[in-house]
């Protein structure tokens, strides 16, 4: 999911199964401490930067980045000092 629009990201997660996408806005310098999600979910960088931090590392994610978290694993995320904006796609269990 590498797409040009938030439509055509939309409609790529929906073929892969997601069954909710979202623009997520966040705050420059916003820090979220470790947690987790009852959803996988699938994502990408659409605007400023973030750092993603699970138990293989920490990635520093630019425009254009993508991820992915399966449900339940533990994270914490740091936005950069322009904030970020974060097109998520969610796949919530049935």
């Amino acid at each position: 999911m590498n797409a040009p629009t938030f439509e055509v990201f939309e409609a790529e997660a929906r073929a892969a199964g997601f069954n909710e996408t979202l623009v997520r806005q966040w705050e420059p310098g916003t820090v979220l401490e470790t947690h987790t999600h009852p959803f996988d979910a699938g994502a990408v960088v659409a605007g400023g930067e973030m750092w993603l931090t699970c138990e293989s590392g920490t990635r520093h994610l630019t425009p254009g980045d993508t991820f992915s978290l399966a449900r339940e694993v533990p994270h914490s995320e740091k936005y950069g000092s322009q904030g970020a904006t974060v097109w998520v796609a969610r796949r919530h269990p049935r």
